[in-house]
């Protein structure tokens, strides 16, 4: 649930803004998708059976794999 005046919500222009600079490797743009999903990483690594540390660094690099092996483009009117 989203909470009310969460600086963290972004429009899906911005996301997909941020998506398609992931894309081509712009590391604050990954770092802004990071701290995106930040709160849900972290409560992801919670259930996984290994130090959060190493849950969290895991989900991480899984994420930025997925976002620079997805090589679907996509239109940001």
């Amino acid at each position: 649930m989203e909470k009310k005046n969460d600086p963290k919500v972004i429009s899906d222009r911005e996301f997909m803004t941020l998506l398609q600079a992931a894309k081509q490797n712009d590391d604050q743009a990954i770092l802004q998708l990071i701290d995106l999903y930040k709160d849900d990483i972290l409560r992801i690594s919670q259930y996984i059976y290994m130090p959060q540390e190493d849950a969290i660094s895991t989900i991480v690099l899984e994420f930025m794999e997925v976002i620079r092996e997805n090589n679907d483009t996509y239109e940001t009117e």
